[in-house]
């Protein structure tokens, strides 16, 4: 049976609460599910993971192998921290809708239970409904809100446009909390428990490279660095030449580089120009995720 874990007690318990979903009358049975749908959105319980089947319709076949490993090698130390979320089958039995990735690498890691939203068929506006009422009613952190905003995107299948109408935020909002997700376990910890802010992560997600935000996390930390502090020693790391990005400068004529750089603005990610020749060249967009791929395909199609 599933543990419950979140800070939010199920007075009837999860068990209770889905078997309630087979009595009564059918009006009964709408309000009862409501009220559920409503429990169920906020609320996490520890399934084991023999007891979940990976959904067949899943279209993402390929996981890079080596990504794996890292993940699994961080939820040793750390636990899952975004839950992944399957849907009632039938008694102790779940499919996965969204957290694959999460998935593989928790059986990687020799965990036997996860953490996982557990949703019911066909409440997909209900959870919505749910999921925005959350938002807007509880006092929720940074990093909470930005597992909501995931899992509207994810399963309720909204652009980052609806997602931002939805909530009443604008689109950079909207997109900022999503990038708190791509943090390493130790930064979006120390968010949740109020150790840095908003824009103290904000910040460091400007940042490439997992030493050196994890340094970054470590000096505001230590020495309490105001969100404009952090800011000025972010900008003196970026100001700082390497020889592959003075190489780079050296060689692009300034309207390339003004180019690659409004691109990159627009696209909201790194992205590289190499000329090949008189007027020929190639653009490199970088990304960091299938979701990375999407919000860019998004931006293009606009």
């Amino acid at each position: 049976m599933a543990k419950k874990v979140k800070k939010k007690e199920l007075g009837l318990g999860i068990r209770a609460l889905l078997s309630n979903m087979d009595a009564g009358s059918a009006e009964k049975q709408a309000g009862k599910k409501e009220e559920i749908v409503k429990e169920l959105s906020s609320s996490t319980a520890m399934i084991s993971l023999k007891q979940i089947e990976v959904n067949p319709f899943q279209p993402r076949k390929d996981f890079d192998q080596e990504e794996l490993e890292e993940l699994s090698n961080s939820l040793k130390v750390h636990g899952l921290i975004q839950p992944i979320t399957v849907r009632r089958m039938a008694n102790n039995q779940y499919q996965l809708i969204s957290g694959e990735r999460r998935f593989r690498a928790s059986k990687l890691a020799g965990l036997e239970e996860v953490p996982a939203y557990i949703r019911i068929a066909n409440d997909q506006e209900m959870l919505e409904m749910a999921l925005v009422e959350n938002i807007q009613r509880s006092a929720l952190n940074p990093v909470e809100i930005a597992i909501t905003y995931q899992r509207l995107i994810e399963e309720c299948e909204l652009t980052h446009e609806a997602l931002a109408e939805r909530v009443g935020k604008n689109r950079s909002s909207v997109t900022n909390y999503l990038r708190l997700l791509k943090l390493p376990p130790d930064i979006q910890k120390a968010l949740k428990k109020g150790k840095i802010s908003m824009g103290h992560a904000k910040a460091i997600a400007g940042v490439e490279g997992l030493g050196a935000q994890l340094s970054l996390l470590k000096e505001t930390v230590n020495n309490e660095l105001s969100v404009r502090a952090l800011e000025s020693l972010v900008k003196k790391l970026d100001s700082k030449p390497s020889k592959k990005s003075g190489k780079q400068k050296s060689s692009l004529p300034s309207d390339y580089q003004e180019v690659r750089n409004r691109l990159g603005a627009l696209l909201e990610t790194k992205v590289d120009l190499k000329l090949k020749g008189k007027n020929k060249g190639n653009f490199t967009v970088h990304f960091d995720s299938v979701d990375d791929i999407n919000r860019i395909l998004e931006l293009l199609d606009a």
